[in-house]
């Protein structure tokens, strides 16, 4: 927030008490913040009116309510008609606002969908609570890309600003099983390790678990991998991870996903410097990703040698400039063959 700037936070959950004792330990920088303790609509809006702040922060949403209708406050028609009254107003009035909204145990927003249309951006938390940082994501946002990404951590101050993210997603230790992807988020590239591990299973059913992936993605990797390369992963509990807790959903971490398995499969360790992009098709062919231009810079940036990606993709003039080393391959065994070596060849029933 802007020094300078006249910011009125309305706490509809908290008292006025508990919201300074929190603005105290944190050391705010805004010189003209006013709080108001309230719940009623109405009340808002004329407080808003009197003061037209530059910034308007309401927590939370669910927490106001419309002393015209006889619903219950967080109720789909409180929620709906409380956030098109404050919109209506932040747009007269030319008021940035702020609606502070609760979550599901599912991690989306709660209350009625038109709340997210109501808005310009919605942004969302998420991290391991064990964890020091946050990453925070635009899953809706009118003035740039969606899915763009975030990365703060918390200290007894607030949260700051991590200047390198990938840092948090790296490790400089490396083990069977550990393969490192470059993941898009927005217009930001992130290099991120994957982490498996394959045990031969006690159970009559593989147990099949993955934390930052898609558990149905790891299941059809692990399918295609069992029918082209012959490993008898049916067999084998399989045990998936993204570190630092970040979410990767695009299938360019498909070969990074393969590479970790197969790797912890024959306790194999992927050379330091390399990384991997691409997507499995059903056939086991390699195809092509997006922005793949944009990962192989990041990985440059952060001293990685040699990158394993689709054949076809056209950057070995950029890839030469990057000092990167380019292999490209047209199927998951050509490309686990160049990133392991012919320890992986397929198994011969």
């Amino acid at each position: 927030m802007a020094a300078g700037a006249s910011v009125l936070y309305v706490s509809a959950e908290e008292s006025a008490q508990q919201v300074k004792l929190r603005w105290q330990r944190l050391a705010g920088g805004a010189s003209e913040l006013q709080l108001l303790a309230e719940t009623d609509l109405e009340l808002v809006l004329e407080e808003l009116e009197a003061l037209r702040p530059a910034v308007a922060i309401i927590d939370s949403i669910q927490a106001l309510h419309d002393a015209n209708l006889t619903s219950a406050p967080g109720s789909v028609g409180q929620v709906r008609e409380c956030a098109a009254a404050l919109q209506r107003l932040a747009k007269r009035q030319n008021i940035s606002l702020l609606l502070v909204g609760h979550v599901t145990k599912e991690g989306m927003l709660a209350g009625p969908k038109v709340l997210e249309h109501l808005v310009d951006a919605v942004l969302t938390f998420e991290g391991d609570r064990f964890a020091s940082h946050r990453l925070l994501r635009a899953v809706k946002n009118r003035f740039g890309a969606t899915h763009e990404l975030g990365l703060f951590e918390m200290q007894s101050g607030g949260l700051a600003e991590v200047g390198n993210p990938s840092e948090l997603f790296l490790s400089d230790a490396r083990a069977s099983g550990v393969a490192t992807i470059v993941a898009c988020e927005g217009t930001r590239s992130l290099v991120v390790d994957l982490q498996a591990l394959v045990n031969v299973t006690s159970y009559a059913s593989p147990r099949r678990t993955a934390t930052g992936i898609g558990t149905n993605r790891l299941h059809q990797i692990l399918a295609v991998l069992e029918k082209h390369m012959g490993l008898p992963l049916s067999r084998f509990d399989c045990y998936l991870a993204v570190a630092g807790g970040l979410e990767v959903e695009e299938p360019a971490a498909d070969l990074g996903v393969a590479a970790a398995v197969v790797a912890s499969f024959r306790d194999l360790t992927l050379p330091a410097g390399t990384v991997l992009i691409g997507e499995l098709g059903l056939g086991g062919q390699l195809r092509p990703v997006g922005q793949l231009e944009l990962r192989l810079q990041e990985a440059a940036r952060l001293g990685f040698q040699r990158a394993v990606v689709p054949r076809g993709s056209g950057l070995g003039d950029l890839a030469s400039g990057l000092d990167l080393a380019l292999l490209e391959a047209d199927s998951v065994t050509e490309a686990l063959v160049l990133a392991l070596g012919d320890a992986v060849q397929p198994d011969q029933d």
